[in-house]
């Protein structure tokens, strides 16, 4: 029925006549707005694999049916293969060497570096997280920052399927978190699945039903031992877990009738926690899964989406689909660009590389000094520089090079002699310049940076690399480098002659968490 009509049957004066009409064409007005989007945003601990990308010593079917409903990203990156700086990056949309000492891991959260999630929750949104959110990490004495919003993590699970998972029921949580929303409220939730990080049930995958046959994935720099091959099956069942509690999620999305006025991300924090891989600047340490779903609003979903996107793109991203301007916001200039462009099929341009580096990782040398890096990524190369290559890149023999997660996996590669590929690859020293050719040598196993041949595609990406982190001021290109060694955070040297004592005698120090 007409405005119009409306007001002709209902006798009044004109004037009142006059104030209805608007009044009923404000309210139209209000109800054809589309509502602001939700956004679930759901983030593993230390997940490189899912089915989605053909592997079968896993399933993934939840995260398989948002990239088939969706997008499924083949080359999104972290900046910082490791928990504190790759999640810092993610909330300020900053790379590590923007955001002073949230480039290192277990740091105190710099003040000045707010989060896009903060300001959400300034402009409307409920917010909250289940599981693990920023972190591992420390704020100033007196400061207390909600970076992924209010904790939702008073429900536990019974039963897990390993000894290794965490008893957190990260479902159970969401359904209160939703439950407390106000109607017609938005909301951002952090589902942050503490798996699949160590440490695992030995064991468990084929506890579980796997079969050592089931494994299509073994890098040749572990060897082939079966104790790896084990090591790979529990992964995977800790890989399932998070999986299996994100189904649960959207099936409670679905039943509230919210699920198709939710963006969903789901994506992993860094690598896995394998030698090799979590911690280093490797072009398959660095790439994580990154599927997305947002009903009515991808162009042509189903796509697979080959630019490359870095997690500085995605604090733009969600505040730009939830109409938040981040001037004004209180945000630090954000460097990452939003993919509504690639959600809308529209051509990208300069999505053709990502630059990522490390600074200091697990306190595994003397002085609490880190091993600085930084690469740059392409379809066909990646080009790295280690600033300091005399240091050790998975720590120092004595502290049992603590940089690399303790596993069956780091215990049988130790066991090798120093001189084979695996041991080298996985704990030797590196070269200042390293260079692999990707569709070649995927495992990067072949170092071309002193190949003669190679020489002027070097130089080329050496310059592209330090020429984009001069623009982004990173301290390391003006001679500045040591102040990220410079900053607190945890006991950097008293940690780390505690680990030497313990790798000596063999009895772990109270104080030292199992990593």
């Amino acid at each position: 029925m007409s405005l119009k009509k409306v007001s002709n049957r209902i006798k009044t004066p004109k004037v009142l006549k006059g104030l209805l009409l608007i009044t009923l064409f404000v309210n139209e007005l209000l109800i054809a707005q589309p509502k602001q989007p939700n956004i679930l945003f759901a983030i593993a601990d230390d997940m490189s694999h899912a089915s989605a990308y053909g592997y079968k010593f896993l399933k993934t079917p939840h995260f398989d049916k948002i990239s088939k409903e969706g997008l499924l990203f083949n080359n999104m990156f972290t900046p910082s293969s490791k928990c504190s700086p790759s999640r810092a990056v993610l909330v300020t949309g900053r790379n590590p060497w923007q955001i002073e000492n949230a480039a290192n891991l277990t740091p105190i959260w710099p003040d000045k570096f707010k989060s896009f999630i903060e300001v959400l929750g300034e402009n409307g949104y409920k917010t909250g997280y289940t599981g693990k959110g920023w972190g591992p990490g420390m704020f100033k004495k007196g400061k207390k920052r909600a970076l992924t919003g209010k904790e939702y993590n008073a429900i536990k699970n019974k039963n897990v399927p390993a000894s290794g998972i965490n008893k957190i029921d990260y479902a159970a949580n969401f359904k209160t978190f939703l439950d407390e929303k106000p109607n017609e409220t938005p909301f951002f939730f952090w589902y942050g699945c503490k798996e699949p990080h160590r440490s695992y049930q030995f064991k468990s995958g084929v506890k579980n039903g796997k079969k050592l046959s089931d494994i299509d994935f073994l890098p040749t720099f572990w060897g082939n031992s079966e104790a790896v091959k084990h090591d790979i099956l529990d992964y995977a069942v800790e890989v399932e877990h998070f999986d299996n509690h994100l189904g649960k999620i959207l099936d409670y999305l679905k039943s509230k009738g919210e699920l198709d006025n939710t963006l969903i991300i789901v994506t992993s924090d860094n690598g896995m926690p394998f030698p090799r891989y979590k911690g280093h600047p490797f072009d398959f340490a660095t790439r994580v899964p990154f599927a997305v779903k947002w009903p009515k609003h991808i162009v042509k979903p189903g796509r697979v989406v080959n630019n490359f996107a870095s997690f500085t793109d995605i604090a733009p991203t969600i505040l730009d689909i939830a109409n938040v301007k981040e001037k004004g916001s209180g945000m630090v200039k954000i460097e990452g660009k939003s993919l509504v462009d690639i959600f809308n099929n529209k051509s990208s341009k300069n999505r053709d590389h990502v630059i990522t580096g490390r600074e200091r990782n697990d306190p595994s040398r003397p002085n609490g000094w880190g091993y600085p890096v930084r690469s740059i990524h392409n379809q066909d190369f990646v080009y790295s520089y280690n600033f300091h290559p005399e240091r050790w890149p998975c720590g120092n023999p004595e502290a049992d090079y603590r940089d690399t997660d303790k596993s069956p996996t780091k215990k049988y590669t130790k066991t090798l002699p120093h001189s084979s590929l695996p041991f080298k690859l996985c704990y030797g020293k590196r070269a200042q310049e390293e260079l692999y050719d990707l569709k070649k040598d995927p495992e990067c196993l072949n170092n071309l940076a002193f190949n003669t041949k190679y020489k002027t595609l070097k130089t080329k990406l050496h310059n592209e690399l330090f020429d984009e982190l001069k623009r982004q001021e990173d301290p390391r290109m003006f001679g500045n480098g040591d102040v990220f060694e410079s900053y607190e955070g945890e006991a950097r040297t008293k940690k780390y002659l505690l680990l030497v004592e313990w790798f000596k005698t063999g009895k772990k120090p109270n104080n030292i968490k199992n990593q």
